[in-house]
């Protein structure tokens, strides 16, 4: 993964986390790079698999805002984008020329239909992200690509918008703690539209669907840190707290 590696910078991390903040108050700030790093992970990521993301379908799993479209369009990938609720699609701007309606945990989606499906902050607001990540593999062709990335919850950012430190206590607490602060319940809501994902559980499901013969494993590493920081992947305990978002990269099996 000599590609993908060259793009795992400090100075890469260090701009992407002074645009975090931005999420609410400027999402154009927070999104517009957000979207073209997405992009670009993926094409380098594609690329080191043997693949391109020219030509190529993909399909975002949990889209969000139409930034993304246009980041994958300027690389001349045929973009869909899968939402769950029609109303988050009309903020977002999408058009249903590039995007559908549906249920990441049940895709309105054929077997092998894609050559790469991604999905970045989505699998730690589903209550089952290994049915997510079954159906990411199911509607992937045979040698194509899967990447799932989610927002570890023991890691400084686990807790989203409700705090840095309150999640540590428990996700109860930060929701509780962030509604009398603010006077209105958080957007992610924790035990409804937010859950604890270890980095062990999607390192795990990975592993198994290794092993069932469905997915190799191509790469796991801490999508915002540098490359000298990726052995943090590796030691149990510590990468549930120093890891806060972890990729995963599998090949769907022929």
């Amino acid at each position: 993964m000599r590609y993908t590696r060259a793009l795992a910078t400090l100075s890469r991390s260090w701009q992407l986390l002074r645009a975090f903040p931005q999420e609410q108050t400027n999402p154009a700030a927070f999104y517009g790079p957000l979207a073209e790093d997405t992009a670009e992970l993926i094409g380098r990521l594609a690329h080191d698999a043997g693949l391109a993301v020219r030509g190529s379908c993909v399909l975002d799993v949990g889209g969000g805002p139409g930034y993304f479209a246009a980041a994958f369009d300027r690389r001349g990938a045929r973009y869909i984008g899968l939402e769950p609720d029609s109303g988050e699609m009309s903020a977002a701007g999408l058009k249903l020329a590039n995007s559908v309606r549906g249920d990441g945990t049940r895709m309105p989606f054929a077997d092998g239909t894609f050559d790469v499906v991604y999905s970045s902050n989505v699998a730690e607001h589903v209550p089952d992200p290994e049915a997510l990540a079954e159906e990411m593999l199911r509607v992937t062709r045979p040698g194509g690509l899967v990447v799932l990335s989610y927002t570890v919850w023991l890691g400084p950012f686990g807790g989203h918008e409700t705090g840095l430190w309150q999640h540590y206590v428990g996700g109860a607490f930060a929701r509780d703690y962030y509604t009398r602060r603010h006077g209105h319940p958080p957007k992610n809501v924790f035990g409804t539209s937010l859950f604890a994902v270890s980095c062990a559980r999607g390192l795990r499901w990975a592993e198994n669907a290794q092993k069932r013969g469905n997915a190799q494993l191509l790469l796991a590493f801490p999508r915002y840190h540098p490359r000298w920081a990726w052995w943090l992947t590796r030691v149990p305990g510590v990468r549930e707290f120093l890891v806060s978002n972890l990729v995963l990269v599998l090949r769907a099996s022929t």
